[in-house]
């Protein structure tokens, strides 16, 4: 680079430097400017600017109902006393819940998968042992019940006229079966 540029940027820099120092020390009456901000504010529509008395008078009235600990200690407090059984005045009988359990003729007693676990298919055999049906999930069994979930030891049933469901667990094959 030439003398003549060197200095060239030489006075380039220092005009910079002397704009900069200027405007950074300048007094601060210098540069204020007043603004008036109250003619910018609109006060919010407030139909009623009233307190509410009601409702801080119902949150003031809220209490706590949970355990009363102090967090500053280790130990636990005492547990809390046990309920008092309550005696029924009226002893009916009791009125059954919803409809009797879903009874299914077939006892689950084997499955197969490949590794991945994608393909399942599971071995039913009815009450009496004669028979032997294989099903995966989503196949019908005995035309009542569908098959919605297999698992190593349990195999998920519904009824397909009532929606009901039923869990067959996986049998251990007896000494002779």
């Amino acid at each position: 680079m030439s003398r003549r540029n060197q200095m060239i940027a030489l006075g380039v820099l220092l005009a910079i430097l002397g704009v900069t120092v200027y405007f950074r020390f300048q007094t601060p009456d210098d540069n204020a400017k007043t603004s008036s901000v109250s003619g910018l504010f609109t006060p919010i529509n407030v139909d009623n600017p009233a307190l509410r008395l009601d409702v801080l008078q119902r949150f003031l009235s809220l209490k706590y109902q949970g355990g009363h600990r102090n967090i500053f200690v280790a130990t636990l407090p005492p547990p809390p006393p046990p309920p008092t059984p309550v005696t029924p005045v009226n002893t009916a009988p009791p009125v059954p819940s919803g409809p009797p359990p879903l009874n299914v003729e077939a006892k689950y007693f084997g499955f197969v998968s490949d590794s991945r676990g994608s393909y399942r298919r599971a071995f039913f055999a009815t009450s009496n042992n004669e028979e032997v049906f294989v099903a995966g999930e989503g196949d019908t069994l005995l035309g009542r019940f569908r098959v919605v979930k297999i698992t190593s030891t349990t195999a998920d049933l519904e009824e397909v006229s009532s929606g009901r469901r039923a869990t067959l667990t996986l049998e251990e094959a007896g000494p002779n079966g």
